[in-house]
C-alpha cells in the first residue's frame, strides 16, 4: 500500500490506515462471496483502489455533495471515494443482496458516517445526485440512461472502465475522456478510462 503514500501523499496517514483496512475488509469477504477477481485480491491497491481514487482527481466533488454509486458491488468505486471526501456523502446502490451485506458490513467496521447503502435497481431510486458514479456496471448506454434520471442540473457522471471507448461515445454530443494512466502517472493504468458527461 505505500504506492497509495507515494500517489495521493494530500490524504494524510489516517484515511491511508482506512484503505488499507477497506482492502482487507474487500479481500475477507471476497473469499466468501466474488465480489472482484481471485486474481486480483493481492494486487487491490493497483487493481481497484488506485482507479477508483482517480475518479477523484476530476470530480471535483464538494463539501455537502450527494453522490451515487450504482452497482458498487464490493464498494467500489464508493468506498475509496467516500473514505477521500469525509464531507461528501455517498449512497452505495447493488441490486445483488449479498453484496449489499458485505458492503454494509465494510461500511459500519470502517466507521463510516457519509457512507450509506441501498439493496435495489437504479431505475427504482428516487431523487436527485450531484453525481452519479459507476465501473464497469454495464454497457455505458444502459448506465447512462438511469444514472440522467437521476442526476441534478449541472451534476456530473463519472464512469470508469477499460478498453476501448469508441462505442460508448459515439452517440454523445458533449463528453471528456480522462486518462487514469496519466492523471496517476503509471503506465499499468493507460488502459483504464474514465469517461465524463455533465447534465446542463
Amino acid at each position: 500500500m505505500h504506492r497509495l503514500c507515494e500517489i495521493f501523499p494530500w490524504l494524510g496517514d489516517e484515511k491511508i490506515e482506512r484503505l488499507v483496512a477497506y482492502a482487507d475488509l474487500l479481500r475477507e469477504w471476497n473469499a466468501k462471496i466474488n465480489l472482484i477477481s481471485r486474481r486480483d485480491t493481492e494486487n487491490i491497491a493497483m487493481r481497484h483502489i488506485i482507479p477508483c481514487l482517480a475518479i477523484d482527481a476530476v470530480a471535483g466533488f464538494l463539501p455537502g455533495d450527494d453522490v451515487l454509486d450504482i452497482g458498487t458491488g464490493g464498494g467500489l468505486p464508493g468506498i475509496p471515494l467516500a473514505i477521500a471526501r469525509e464531507s461528501t456523502n455517498f449512497t452505495l446502490l447493488d441490486s445483488i443482496g449479498k453484496k449489499i451485506v458485505a458492503v454494509n458490513d465494510m461500511v459500519s467496521r470502517l466507521g463510516m458516517k457519509n457512507a450509506k447503502t441501498i439493496n435495489g435497481r437504479a431505475e427504482e431510486v428516487c431523487g436527485k445526485f450531484d453525481a452519479v458514479v459507476g465501473r464497469a456496471v454495464t454497457n455505458f448506454a444502459s448506465f447512462l440512461k438511469y444514472a440522467r434520471r437521476l442526476l441534478a442540473d449541472g451534476g456530473k457522471i463519472l464512469y470508469l472502465k477499460g478498453g476501448d471507448c469508441a462505442e460508448d461515445i459515439a452517440t454523445l454530443e458533449k463528453y471528456r475522456l480522462h486518462s487514469v494512466g496519466k492523471i496517476i502517472g503509471i503506465d499499468a493504468l493507460a488502459d483504464k478510462v474514465i469517461l465524463e458527461v455533465r447534465k446542463l
